[in-house]
């Protein structure tokens, strides 16, 4: 099963990388690990890698980069993106920069604004990213962990490049989203990517997981994941063989519009 990503064509879900690596420091003693694994979900047909240059202080682009060396390059979609220290222009342009250097690339397919900052002007750092694009080191720009305020105020301030995603934290378990953000950018014609969509696993407390698994001879993980697939882009973090092999199993059933509202209305 596939789907379309800025207008790509994807896997039905990607892999983040928070945690690979390390994650506020370097922590290089499961780096092997980590790009074996990489390269499993690649091989499985998983395409869309998430990382950013706050991840590892770095190191987690540079396993990234060593992980889809081996790979043509087209057939992936990498998606990574700036610290909120580094929005000014210039920054964020040697910030950009950087980051294609450790990913070992020369172009991102999708970057963005990891998180808002209020005292750099929105506009000075859309119109960088828009030069990025321009000068062919970007694709397409977006943002991460925007509110609707935060998101009118970055579409307006966009000039010659369309916001193309959000990425927020999105769950069974964090629905709140379904409330504003996810109805905006549905209406505004913006991707919503989900960023811990499995809970990083804690699913098994939720009986109503449970019971709609067992109709699907699935598991709560798989449903979980599938329920944020109805709304958004999900891209759940594994560094395990098995559990990568647990999310690709969710592509083998859908939930049914009454399965799912079932599951949406479950407070």
């Amino acid at each position: 099963m596939t789907r379309s990503l800025c207008k790509r064509t994807v896997s039905d879900f990607g892999m983040g990388t928070w945690g690979v690596g390390g994650k506020s420091a370097p922590d290089p003693k499961e780096d092997d690990l980590h790009v074996e694994s990489l390269r499993y979900a690649i091989d499985k047909g998983i395409n869309v890698i998430d990382t950013a240059e706050m991840y590892a202080s770095g190191h987690t682009e540079e396993l990234v980069g060593k992980a889809i060396s081996i790979y043509d390059r087209e057939d992936l979609f990498i998606i990574t993106k700036v610290w909120n220290t580094h929005l000014m222009r210039d920054d964020l342009i040697k910030a950009a920069k950087h980051s294609l250097e450790r990913l070992h690339t020369s172009y991102a397919d999708l970057y963005l604004i990891h998180w808002p900052n209020q005292s750099v002007p929105i506009g000075e750092t859309i119109s960088a990213m828009e030069q990025l694009v321009r000068d062919g080191l970007v694709r397409s720009i977006g943002v991460s962990n925007f509110g609707v305020t935060e998101m009118q105020e970055a579409m307006d301030a966009a000039k010659t490049c369309d916001i193309a995603a959000n990425q927020i934290e999105y769950s069974y378990g964090k629905r709140s989203p379904e409330n504003d953000i996810i109805p905006f950018c549905e209406k505004s014609g913006v991707e919503v990517i989900a960023y811990t969509p499995i809970m990083k696993g804690n699913v098994n407390s939720y009986d109503s997981l449970r019971r709609i698994a067992a109709k699907h001879d699935a598991t709560p993980v798989q449903v979980a994941l599938r329920y944020v697939m109805r709304k958004s882009y999900p891209i759940p973090k594994s560094s395990s063989k098995g559990n990568i092999d647990e999310l690709l199993g969710a592509n083998a059933f859908d939930l049914t519009d009454a399965e799912y509202m079932q599951l949406h209305d479950k407070q």
